[in-house]
């Protein structure tokens, strides 16, 4: 079965996505542990939840965001005015040209999409002054993060085809483990990795199932192929599978892993 993953609307990736996206980056940017005033490299900046994240907590002198959606630069330069971010349309292996090289370059989220990770990483290595920090993170697919797990398990058991779909089986070697041994592929030192545990309460069952319905991201994009009695169906699933608690949350919870290295130059 193939489904093409969409990028496409800066809101709807809000909703399914950035707003979680969000919880990790605060906590991810304190981790790096990068001076205040250094100049940053973000690749994939999407909605700008790392941006933010990095304005706020990472005191930075400079951000150069990139991303190779239109759309969602868009959404990000609306939610992140901040006159220290330049945000420009370029992907992981073609990254913007710049006169200076970076303290530190990162991605939250991305890593798992590209076409070849290992490559993209040597291109940000590129982008590092030497000593220069490189961290990312991304979802643990494999088994820590409940509204994806949730959502496969239910449209595999109606639908044995969208196992090919699945993060979980997608990234699998998006480990802890993985993600150290391809930074170390890519001559970093000093790499670590380490899981950052956050909670992603639903307000109710729509709350849940809207997100799903935008489009956008590999799940949404999935459930956009069927037809409507199909997206029924899984959704009377979904909602006999997430009881609500009294006061009709649904209260899960999602691990991100964080990976950083250094240059060793």
């Amino acid at each position: 079965m193939s489904v093409a993953d969409r990028w496409a609307v800066g809101a709807a990736y809000e909703t399914y996505m950035a707003r979680w996206s969000r919880r990790v980056a605060q906590p991810f940017v304190a981790w790096l542990g990068v001076e205040d005033h250094a100049e940053w490299l973000e690749v994939g900046c999407g909605t700008g939840a790392l941006t933010a994240a990095i304005c706020e907590f990472g005191k930075p002198s400079s951000v150069l965001a990139c991303d190779p959606s239109g759309p969602f630069l868009d959404a990000a330069s609306v939610a992140v005015p901040d006159k220290r971010v330049t945000f420009e349309l370029a992907d992981g292996e073609h990254l913007p040209e710049s006169a200076e090289d970076f303290d530190a370059v990162v991605s939250g989220l991305v890593l798992n999409f590209l076409p070849d990770p290992e490559r993209a990483l040597r291109v940000m290595r590129q982008r590092l002054r030497p000593g220069g920090l490189l961290g990312a993170y991304v979802w643990d697919y494999a088994g820590g993060v409940d509204f994806l797990r949730h959502f496969w398990e239910e449209a595999i058991a109606l639908d044995p085809r969208a196992a090919s779909l699945d993060e979980s089986r997608r990234f699998a070697t998006f480990s802890a483990g993985g993600l150290a041994s391809l930074f170390e592929a890519v001559g970093l030192v000093e790499v670590e990795v380490k899981g950052l545990e956050v909670s992603t309460p639903f307000a109710n069952f729509e709350d849940y199932w809207q997100p799903f319905l935008g489009r956008t991201g590999p799940a949404p994009s999935y459930l956009g192929s069927l037809d409507g009695e199909q997206r029924e169906r899984l959704k009377e699933r979904l909602q006999q599978r997430l009881p609500p608690a009294e006061d009709a949350r649904i209260l899960l919870q999602a691990r991100a892993w964080a990976v950083r290295g250094r240059d060793p130059a």
